[in-house]
């Protein structure tokens, strides 16, 4: 097995975190340090250490879906004391990382694994991973609005891919106190959209760029993997259905 993959498969780390902490020359095989990612090492038989401390292939792979709330980070940890998902995840969060991120103001489906492999091809975009979310965003959403989407937008990184949207429903904005003054009150779309993509902030910014900011951002889909029966800050084990369906849809 090459060293990047035993990294991977090891749990410690994603391929390419493994890869930059072997050119680093934190990783030692039998003692003697390995700066390259390709150099064959025999699970069982030989010794790898990651800054001293030894690395293990086990055969069970775990797979966790977290239903993420709002305002907790996706982070080992915080030096402002806000809440991470390792916390919720307590003493199941060892040896396990997410696979790609959400932002702290957005809620909801976040796969955590110690299958290395998996969690490189969930994030890559060559594999075109099904992301679904569902948003509450400014104004009402049109078919122009939709068509937009389904084309792909112009964003500062370049364009995206086309995305398909479907708009729920049409709301008023919640506001606390109305007067004659305050005018009209202004309208809300509850949207669902489904993305192979995953840049920063790619959401937030393709509603920006149409002009319809989002007010509530939910991620109810990862890989075909829903948040449904999941409560906020609850998370569960994935069967092994589940998991030999998500490997199987980046060819694994």
């Amino acid at each position: 097995m090459r060293l990047n993959r035993y990294l991977s498969v090891s749990g410690c780390s994603s391929r390419r975190k493994g890869e930059e902490a072997i050119r680093a020359g934190r990783v030692a095989v039998n003692g003697e340090a390995v700066l390259d990612p390709a150099f064959d090492v025999a699970p069982g038989a030989d010794r790898v250490t990651l800054d001293g401390g030894p690395l293990e292939v086990s055969g069970k792979r775990r797979y966790i879906l977290l239903n993420k709330p709002v305002g907790v980070i996706v982070s080992r940890g915080d030096t402002h004391g806000r809440i991470t998902v390792f916390d919720l995840l307590g003493g199941t969060g060892k040896g396990v990382f997410p696979a790609g991120r959400l932002d702290t103001d957005t809620s909801g489906a976040l796969l955590l694994t110690d299958d290395g492999d998996l969690a490189f091809r969930l994030t890559h975009p060559s594999f075109g991973v099904e992301k679904v979310y569902r948003a509450v965003v400014k104004g009402e959403v049109t078919r122009e609005d939709v068509r937009k989407m389904e084309r792909g937008i112009m964003l500062d990184d370049g364009p995206t891919a086309p995305a398909s949207m479907l708009v729920l429903g049409r709301d008023q904005a919640p506001q606390i106190v109305q007067s004659a003054r305050s005018g009209p009150r202004s309208e809300t779309s509850t949207v669902e959209l489904t993305l192979h993509q995953g840049r920063k902030r790619q959401v937030r910014r393709m509603f920006d760029r149409i002009g319809h900011p989002v007010i509530s951002l939910e991620r109810i889909s990862f890989g075909g993997i829903t948040i449904e029966g999941v409560p906020p800050g609850v998370f569960r084990p994935l069967d092994d259905e589940e998991a030999e369906r998500l490997r199987a849809s980046v060819s694994l």
